[in-house]
């Protein structure tokens, strides 16, 4: 097929013309004649219980709290991971509250400032309770006590081991120990998180619109807290303002919303704004990690052994738990590195902050940077390069496929030619005789890599999500290409775009497959009553799954119109084929319009043996256990003040294999917006608590994030090697800028201060954290 529009074609994205041009549709945009607004009473206190809710006088009708929500069922995600403690998330807080934001109270009004005004005349009364703030906290035996029941506030304690430790230590010549501490960052999507119910009396049905990037989840699990038949609720995702995992999850807001608009049958909006997000959105990365590393006197890692400890704040999301964070990181620990033995412990604890939720890379960031501060500090032991030290244990091409100590497949890739592009990248050997010299401005320069895979679109199997024992288990993707009476294509699928593309693409592969330009498709998603039902998108899947699946549905749609295109060709079906959107015979061709004419006015012109199933043709994409393995090297070059401790990216190189690229622009935008991500996580975003569990970062102000000034210039380059399981041989790219920064920018921090004998092992690398490592170091001098 033509590379100006398929496989590989650098295709800018169909959608952009409609958001640019103001013609997009979020759920603000959303109104309908006589809607109320609703506006939550939320808990000022990280601990406490309710004595007392006072409505306010002549308005006891506008306020809801959580004794007003009959028919309400309870909220509960679980898991079958061993000790897995579950818990309720209460829709509206009763008898205590858990964390400050938690909402206890929905004031309704006619307008949402009069909403807020309600809501801020609802009295509450409560006795303050001790909070759970540290996970030093939160490891003690005695109280207090997140979930009273529990007897402690651990939520699950996973242990993972593998290979002979005993005999990796025993031939181990150095042995490097590191801790660090990555802290609680928020997604922060320019979106917050909004939605409007609103009842059809016509259908009988609930109409949730709703940000989300879980269409048919989210419709089974308000349907099951509604106690309505998932028939009665209808779920309409609309445009998405991007997300990063945040809106993958039953909200409570969401289901008060929808309750509302039941009982009242009068529509609901709530819009969310940036402060309340801010303080009670579900956040992620708070976690402590002790690691060892065993290697032999060439630098060979012959063992990792590490503790992981998760806060994963007061509640699990349905239906995604929180526990799952902790095993994520001991599974993807050993990275792309062929190690033999393994012990892994990761504790998630409970505390009183919002709930953690797995977004952007979910736990690959804390794996990442464990690995890698290994790799630095065995280099440094041994008295090599750290670039030497990961070509000593890269698993090797000819060792793939290669199953780690963790049960990771690692299917395809080069993990060395990707490192050493990314050293040529930044101009290792320059960098290095600069750092002979002082600089002219007094600061110090300094290095750092990380390499890691990427494991994307998990299959349903022993090592996907049913070992987790969670609530929805996600299973085929399908979708479904039908062929229009003017031969243009429809396509329905079940995942969602939230900014990445989808529409784009997807009518890329129906072009590589039937030839048709994509500016003749149609790709329709987010609507439960009319995509097929898929699981969404998250964890760089989309493209794998739900492309494959697009891909098997054109495939399948092409039988039909062969069949009609042959018959009005008067040739045999064996004598045509499918190019450039027509039917090509030996004497000629037809378009797919007169197929579809065919097919839908004048059915009279068919062949007698035509399927009555006609132009339409749906097809399922089965993910291969345990996914399809992406990898990149990042490099970074940056330079830190001693006197002020700031920080500064100078240069900064990615080296991605995300296999087959089926649009080369969309996957750099990926990759560079995910940088921006990891690039706050290493140096800007931190979700902050003060003692009592007051969140400290409550407007943009506090919440530092990366802006165009602060984000350099990216170098990218691409290796292309096909996953042997999946359809053009694509891989997952989402995450892939994300999860490197961290890593790479905390060993470039510390190899400029190791003039200084200091290092830093907490992100983000701020300022203050730079100074205080300065310090720490000149008071330990002799």
């Amino acid at each position: 097929m033509g590379r100006e529009f398929g496989i590989g074609a650098r295709l800018p994205r169909l959608e952009d013309a409609r958001f640019l041009e103001g013609r997009g549709q979020f759920c603000a945009d959303i109104a309908f004649p006589g809607m109320l607004h609703a506006a939550f009473v939320r808990s000022p206190h990280a601990h406490a219980r309710i004595v007392a809710v006072r409505k306010p006088q002549g308005f006891e009708k506008n306020i809801y709290h959580a004794g007003d929500l009959t028919g309400v069922g309870r909220m509960r995600s679980t898991a079958k991971l061993p000790g897995f403690k579950p818990s309720d998330w209460p829709i509206l807080a009763a008898a205590k509250v858990r964390h400050v934001g938690e909402p206890l109270a929905m004031a309704l009004a006619a307008t949402a400032a009069e909403a807020e005004d309600l809501a801020a005349a609802v009295e509450v009364e409560y006795e303050p309770l001790p909070p759970v703030v540290t996970m030093a906290e939160a490891l003690q035996k005695a109280p207090p006590f997140v979930h009273d029941e529990w007897g402690d506030n651990v939520l699950v304690d996973i242990k993972m081991e593998a290979g002979d430790l005993a005999a990796a230590k025993a031939a181990a010549a150095h042995v490097v120990e590191r801790s660090f501490r990555m802290n609680r960052m928020h997604p922060l999507p320019l979106e917050g998180r909004a939605c409007v119910a609103a009842l059809d009396s016509r259908l009988d049905e609930l109409v949730v619109y709703v940000a989300h990037q879980l269409p048919v989840p989210l419709q089974i699990g308000l349907a099951q807290v509604l106690g309505l038949s998932q028939r009665r609720l209808r779920v309409v995702v609309p445009d998405v303002g991007a997300s990063f995992g945040l809106k993958t999850y039953v909200e409570s807001e969401t289901v008060c919303v929808a309750w509302a608009a039941l009982k009242l049958r009068r529509p609901v909006r709530w819009i969310q704004d940036r402060h309340e997000s801010l303080v009670c959105d579900a956040t992620c990365r708070d976690y402590q990690c002790k690691i060892t590393g065993y290697a032999n006197a060439d630098g060979r890692v012959l063992a990792l052994d590490c503790e992981v400890i998760v806060d994963s704040g007061a509640y699990s999301p349905w239906p995604w738990p929180a526990g799952i964070e902790g095993g994520l990181a001991l599974g993807n620990m050993q990275g792309c590195y062929d190690i033999c033995a393994f012990r892994g412990r990761a504790i998630n604890v409970v505390s009183n902050k919002p709930a953690g939720q797995p977004f952007r890379g979910v736990a690959r960031p804390l794996s990442c940077i464990g690995h890698e501060i290994v790799m630095d500090g065995i280099a440094q032991a041994v008295g090599i390069d750290p670039v030497e030290a990961r070509l000593r244990n890269f698993v090797k091409p000819a060792q793939l496929p290669y199953v780690s100590i963790t049960k990771k497949t690692l299917d395809s890739g080069d993990y060395a030619a990707a490192l050493q592009r990314a050293a040529a990248l930044i101009d290792l050997p320059a960098i290095r005789a600069r750092q002979k010299n002082p600089e002219k401005d007094g600061r110090l320069i300094g290095v750092g890599f990380a390499c890691f895979y990427e494991q994307t679109a998990y299959g349903t199997g022993p090592f996907g999500y049913s070992a987790w024992g969670i609530e929805l288990v996600p299973g085929m993707e399908p979708a479904v290409a039908r062929l229009t009476g003017d031969g243009e294509l429809i396509l329905e699928v079940g995942s969602h775009s939230h900014g990445q593309g989808h529409e784009t693409v997807f009518a890329q592969v129906a072009h590589e497959v039937l030839g048709i330009d994509p500016r003749k498709v149609s790709v329709r998603f987010g609507d439960t009553s009319a995509a097929p039902a898929g699981t969404g998108t998250y964890t760089s899947r989309s493209m794998v799954t739900t492309g494959g699946a697009v891909a098997d549905a054109c495939r399948a749609l092409m039988t039909p119109i062969a069949k009609i295109g042959a018959h009005l060709l008067q040739c045999k079906e064996g004598d045509v084929a499918i190019r450039e959107g027509r039917v090509n015979g030996p004497q000629g061709s037809v378009e797919f319009s007169e197929i579809g004419r065919a097919w839908y006015h004048h059915p009279e012109e068919l062949p007698a043996d035509a399927d009555p199933a006609g132009l339409t043709a749906t097809a399922g994409h089965k993910p291969h256990d345990p996914g399809v393995f992406a990898y990149s090297a990042h490099a970074a070059l940056v330079a830190v003040d001693p006197d002020t401790g700031a920080v500064e990216v100078l240069d900064y190189a990615i080296v991605a294999d995300c296999g087959t690229r089926v649009n080369p622009l969309l996957v750099e935008g990926q990759v560079l917006g995910g940088f921006s991500n990891g690039l706050g996580n290493a140096l800007y975003e931190e979700s902050s608590y003060d003692s009592s569990g007051n969140p400290t970062a409550t407007t943009l102000a506090d919440y530092t994030a990366p802006t165009a000034p602060s984000v350099p210039f990216v170098k990218l380059d691409f290796i292309e090697t096909p996953s042997p399981f999946s359809a053009f041989g694509m891989k997952g790219i989402g995450e892939n800028g994300a999860i490197g920064p961290p890593a790479a920018i905390v060993n470039a921090v510390n190899d400029a201060l190791r003039p200084l004998g200091a290092a830093v092992f907490e992100t983000p690398v701020t300022a203050h954290r730079v100074r205080e490592a300065i310090v720490q170091a000149q008071k330990s001098r002799p």
